[in-house]
């Protein structure tokens, strides 16, 4: 699962049954460049999905001028605002939550997300968690 949030209290995610991989991050780019529609700052760990060829091939067919990538520093987790949202889907959303396979899991987190999605304020919050002023 990826996800990823803004200032405004949305949530994007991308659940796969598979390990994630750079195709992944190019496509959930593109997903987000069209649901937001506007200059993209996208702030991420250094993941090598996040730098794999199919995100440099989406930057060098047109979305350089709208996307800006920008790493966090290395092992620096509390200043990414979205691990705020991770421990909100572990503490809270799917606190004791035991599923008997991937298609139970996807379920889960799909309706977790929904449930987050509801409470802006919440993944705003993530935010402030981090240091960072709205």
């Amino acid at each position: 699962m990826m996800s990823g949030i803004t200032p405004a209290g949305q949530l994007f995610t991308l659940i796969r049954p598979h390990a994630l991989r750079a195709e992944e991050s190019a496509a959930f780019l593109r997903h987000l460049q069209r649901r937001l529609a506007q200059r993209l700052l996208v702030i991420w760990d250094r993941s090598p999905i996040h730098r794999g060829q199919p995100v440099k091939a989406f930057l060098s067919a047109g979305a350089a001028p709208t996307v800006h990538l920008e790493p966090l520093p290395p092992y620096a987790p509390d200043l990414n605002p979205d691990e705020g949202v991770w421990k909100l889907f572990k503490q809270d959303q799917l606190a004791n939550v035991c599923c008997q396979g991937l298609d139970l899991l996807h379920q889960e987190l799909r309706l977790a997300t929904v449930r987050l999605r509801h409470n802006p304020d919440s993944i705003q919050a993530c935010f402030g968690a981090a240091g960072l002023e709205l």
